[in-house]
């Protein structure tokens, strides 16, 4: 007779820290208590509910936290540091009643970024949002704190974009570039998820074992809206969280070497758009940032998609700074290493930092949240009697306002309240963006594989 084990959806548990912050003063266990609108305890749990949560099939961060809506966290201290008391967490964390030590170190991560945030960086005034320099110098601070800035070495961090609902033959294709860039000893990061954020981390672990490398560098850039439906996936060894998504754009362009994209959906098109916006800035006309957008031969059709909106909203000139290799995995990561040689020497000539960016003007507009709301929606600019980089920057808001009501907690509730977000603009415009979406429905990157997609936007003209 067969017996079944039935395992609970939840366990309590009580756990140590790992990888950082071990001490908290009494001030910021008071915070990461305070339940009120100006205390992190909201912030804090739901992030931490996220990462306890990795490995899940649902991107739907309200649905998240209405299945956990009694899970909670206090913080215990004793003469030797502090603990997490959890209760009602998700028992996919756990090992045999012991938490799984990636996911014990991407919590206290959490932890580490979301207090340094508040108290060195908001508290502390060190973030004038009225200022582009401000800012940056923020971000810098904050993956400083994270030793994400620690590497003295060559360039060889490749970041990577695409998709987190790919099918197997686009998940096996970045899979096998990512193999390619650890044979070549590259490192990788990305935004940390499954699909293609997970797939080229997979690979260059394989690529970095044949090689005997054993301190390979696989980063997760995050940020509190994202990462319940983008939960950091195992293989990410440094974990950072940007207070929003506009700082973790930027924080991707200032550490990376070369920027690999693979076949997604409305967020890998802004993540493109974001990246434009700034290349296209005159100011930047001179810098080298080796783009590659690749896939295997049944993605081509996506990247013509891609290919035609972008010269066709940007122009011709924006293709320029793309480079689309098919089917060629060893060719992509060929082609990076010999740009890495371009790289380094812009930056020694320039004396800028190899882990760092500073030379990469990132346009004021850029650097601000865009509140994604039916009005600010229904309110941007999509026309092209404007400079080509802002209007990739409108674009950019676009896409992602629609990535908020696809996977975000509050957007999701504001769709089902008040209906889809409307955009409007060009004709022309209009009718690319439409061509585009309707393309991403058909091949099902909206969500996840066996997700029913409802729009959650409508075009005006």
């Amino acid at each position: 007779m067969e017996t079944s084990i039935v395992v609970p959806e939840s366990v309590n548990a009580r756990v140590g820290p790992r990888g950082s912050l071990e001490i908290l003063s009494q001030g910021e266990i008071d915070k990461l208590l305070d339940t009120s609108q100006t205390g992190l305890h909201a912030l804090f749990r739901n992030c931490a509910l996220a990462v306890l949560n990795s490995g899940s099939d649902n991107d739907n961060a309200k649905e998240l936290f209405e299945r956990y809506r009694s899970f909670d966290l206090q913080i215990v201290r004793h003469a030797w540091g502090i603990k997490l008391e959890m209760t009602n967490a998700p028992s996919v964390a756990f090992v045999d009643g012991d938490m799984i030590r990636g996911i014990k170190e991407h919590l206290f991560a959490v932890l580490r970024d979301i207090i340094y945030t508040a108290n060195e960086i908001i508290g502390a005034g060190r973030l004038d949002v009225t200022d582009s320099a401000s800012i940056t110098n923020a971000i810098f601070h904050i993956l400083r704190n994270a030793r994400l800035l620690d590497f003295n070495s060559r360039p060889n961090l490749v970041v990577c974009w695409g998709g987190h609902s790919i099918g197997p033959v686009e998940y096996d294709y970045a899979k096998r570039v990512g193999y390619e860039l650890g044979l070549r000893a590259l490192d990788v990061c990305t935004g940390c998820g499954p699909g293609a954020m997970k797939a080229p981390m997979k690979g260059a672990g394989v690529g970095h074992a044949k090689q005997r490398i054993t301190e390979g560098r696989f980063v997760g850039v995050t940020e509190p809206g994202i990462i319940a439906a983008e939960p950091p996936n195992a293989i990410v060894n440094q974990l950072v969280i940007l207070p929003d998504i506009e700082k973790r754009l930027e924080a991707f362009l200032r550490l990376a070497h070369g920027i690999v994209v693979f076949p997604g959906g409305a967020g890998t098109a802004e993540e493109i758009l974001y990246l434009l916006g700034v290349l296209l800035d005159p100011a930047n006309a001179d810098q080298p940032l080796p783009i590659v957008l690749t896939g295997p031969p049944s993605s081509a059709a996506y990247f013509e998609k891609i290919s035609h909106f972008v010269e066709s909203t940007l122009g011709a000139a924006a293709l320029t700074r793309l480079e689309i290799i098919i089917d060629d995995p060893a060719g992509v990561a060929r082609y990076l290493v010999k740009s890495f040689k371009q790289v380094r020497a812009f930056r020694r000539e320039r004396n800028d930092s190899y882990t760092f960016n500073w030379l990469l003007k990132v346009p004021y507009d850029l650097q601000q949240p865009f509140e994604v709301t039916h009005a600010s929606m229904r309110a941007l600019e999509l026309r092209r009697d404007q400079p080509v980089h802002r209007l990739a920057a409108n674009l950019r808001k676009a896409f992602s306002g629609i990535v908020t009501g696809n996977v975000k907690e509050y957007g999701v509730a504001a769709i089902e309240r008040y209906g889809p977000y409307e955009l409007a603009g060009e004709a022309q415009i209009m009718r690319l963006l439409d061509d585009l979406l309707t393309a991403f429905i058909a091949q099902g990157r909206m969500k996840l594989p066996g997700s029913v997609y409802r729009p959650c936007y409508r075009l005006v003209a």
